[in-house]
C-alpha cells in the first residue's frame, strides 16, 4: 500500500532547490549530499528524486537507478576514506528509524576501533563536510562518475 508522500520534507525541499545540500553526486534520478548529522566522517545520503516515502512506494525503475547510484557513491566514500567497512542503511518508518519521510540510503564507513556517533542526533561543521565531499567528488572523477 502506497503511503502519502507529503512534498514539504526536507528532502523533497533539497530536490526542488529550496534548501542547500553538500552534493557530491547527481544524475536524471538521485542525488547524493552529505549527512548534516552523520555517525562517522564521510557519511554520504543517496537520494531518488523520486516521490517516495520508502522502498515500497519506490517504482521499480526508481530503485534500480538507486541501489546503481548507492553503489557507485559507495566505491568513492570507500576510496576517499579508506574505511575497515562500509555499512549501508535504508529505513522504512519511524519504528525502524527513519527521520525523513523520503526514501534514501545511507553510506557510512565503519572503523573497527571507532564507535558511530547517534544517528540523527548533532550537527557536524559546514566547512567539515564540504572537506569530506571533496574527497568524495575527487574518487567519483576517479572513477569516471
Amino acid at each position: 500500500m502506497d503511503t502519502q508522500y507529503n512534498p514539504t520534507n526536507i528532502f523533497a525541499k533539497i530536490l526542488r532547490g529550496e534548501l542547500p545540500c553538500i552534493k557530491v553526486y547527481e544524475d536524471d534520478d538521485t542525488i547524493a549530499f552529505m549527512d548534516i548529522m552523520p555517525q562517522a566522517d564521510g557519511h554520504t545520503l543517496v537520494v531518488p528524486k523520486e516521490a517516495a516515502v520508502n522502498l515500497f512506494d519506490l517504482s521499480e525503475q526508481g530503485a534500480q537507478a538507486a541501489i546503481v547510484a548507492t553503489q557507485r557513491v559507495a566505491r568513492a566514500v570507500r576510496a576517499a576514506f579508506a574505511p575497515d567497512g562500509i555499512s549501508i542503511g535504508q529505513f522504512n518508518g519511524a519504528a525502524a528509524g527513519q527521520t525523513v519521510p523520503h526514501v534514501h540510503f545511507h553510506i557510512v564507513p565503519r572503523y573497527a576501533d571507532s564507535a558511530l556517533r547517534g544517528h540523527a542526533r548533532e550537527m557536524q561543521d559546514p566547512e567539515q563536510l564540504k572537506g569530506h565531499a571533496q574527497r568524495i567528488i575527487a574518487a567519483l572523477r576517479e572513477q569516471g562518475a
